[in-house]
């Protein structure tokens, strides 16, 4: 079930149960996983560890997805990171904030983790 190559992904969400199966999730797919459970936590794993994508829960203890979104592209990194918020925001303005902050997906839970590996798949590096 590997993919043909392996990334690095960074997920971040306090609800450990959730993580748990991410990282079951993912794993199978060949990923090389990072954990945080909040968003200090997840801004200082990105910093130190540099991962291809980062999928983040909105609201997180000691600094929300949106902010840890936001310094993320204020980093300019090349090639850009893919951004994924995975939250239980559903309403069409928190979506906008979602894609305002640097997010390039907005999933609202229980994602499906299928769509998510094929966003993740299916994007191109900039």
């Amino acid at each position: 079930m590997s993919t043909a190559k392996a990334e690095r992904l960074l997920i971040a969400d306090d609800d450990p149960d959730l993580v748990d199966a991410y990282v079951l999730f993912f794993e199978a797919y060949g990923y090389t996983i990072q954990t945080a459970v909040d968003g200090v936590s997840a801004l200082a794993a990105y910093h130190a560890w540099r991962p291809d994508v980062v999928m983040l829960d909105i609201q997180m203890p000691r600094m929300d997805g949106h902010a840890v979104a936001r310094e993320i592209r204020r980093m300019s990194v090349v090639p850009r990171p893919l951004l994924l918020a995975v939250t239980a925001l559903r309403a069409p303005a928190e979506r906008v904030e979602s894609f305002k902050a640097g997010f390039d997906h907005h999933f609202v839970k229980p994602a499906q983790l299928p769509v998510i590996l094929a966003a993740i798949a299916s994007r191109t590096i900039i």
